[in-house]
């Protein structure tokens, strides 16, 4: 018990309401799609958004936000977040851009992440979305060291594999005492643009059932469509054709639901606060 004790308390982002951890067991699940996408789809339904991309050795936001401008540094030697599509975005993308890869260790990694937290000129938000690096590793520690999370939002695709991975993400997420806020299922099934079936290419299901198993929200799913790839290659989210959208429509309806339970998990905590 003693070494928990020695442990940094997180401590509140003043102006921040909501942190949000998006995560994954695995890579190659589309977890920066789904955070970039619901990021701008929090921000058309009217909430005030940031978003951290805490994936260091592979940070593919500014890609996906198709902005790639080196960040504006304001007085205290504080950062300026880029603006994009009406979300406010960092990554280690926009200071080192191009192919040069990160070669970090542990304590640099955690650095970074504080960094991103308390030195950015973040203002006001509703949500804070954090956009993790694969897998179950540091950077997620820094995070639950740093800041208070609302909770966490683990996306898979419906593979074996990959649910495999998933239940890891949710067993971490509860070993830092991280309150999942919904399971994504992306890559959910295909429908052929000629005979239009559809067709369960990571046999489509197996997220909600894993939400189900270990009763945590299911957020919803997101189909398997070439146009959505393309949006994030050519820095065009398709969450950015608004909620009308045929191909945006999944991603309103998990920022919809998000938003329920994260105010809920914050009302709940709040009453614990007033009840110590």
């Amino acid at each position: 018990m003693a070494h928990s004790s020695a442990m940094p308390l997180p401590v509140a982002l003043p102006g921040i309401s909501k942190i949000v951890a998006v995560g994954s067991g695995k890579g190659g699940v589309g977890k920066t799609t789904v955070a970039v996408n619901l990021a701008i789809a929090l921000s058309k339904l009217g909430q005030r958004v940031g978003l951290i991309d805490a994936d260091i050795y592979g940070p593919n936001v500014p890609l996906m936000m198709g902005s790639s401008e080196s960040p504006k540094v304001a007085p205290g030697n504080r950062i300026e977040p880029n603006l994009t599509h009406g979300v406010k975005t960092i990554s280690v993308g926009y200071l080192s851009p191009g192919d040069k890869p990160m070669v970090w260790r542990g304590p640099m990694l955690h650095q970074v992440i504080r960094q991103f937290l308390q030195e950015v000129n973040w203002g006001e938000l509703d949500y804070l979305i954090v956009d993790l690096p694969p897998g179950t590793g540091d950077v997620v520690l820094s995070l639950v060291q740093t800041v208070p999370l609302t909770g966490a939002v683990v996306v898979s695709t419906p593979s074996d594999v990959a649910l495999q991975d998933a239940r890891k993400a949710l067993e971490m997420f509860a070993q830092v005492n991280v309150e999942v806020l919904g399971i994504v299922e992306n890559m959910s099934h295909f429908t052929c643009p000629h005979c239009h079936q559809e067709i369960d290419i990571f046999s489509r299901g197996g997220a909600e059932r894993t939400a189900q198993k270990f009763n945590v929200p299911f957020l919803g799913s997101v189909e398997l469509i070439p146009a959505i790839r393309e949006g994030g290659d050519n820095g065009k989210p398709v969450a950015l054709d608004g909620p009308e959208s045929p191909l945006a429509a999944s991603f309103y309806a998990m920022a919809k639901k998000l938003m329920e339970h994260a105010e809920a998990a914050e009302a709940a905590a709040s009453n614990v606060i007033e009840i110590i």
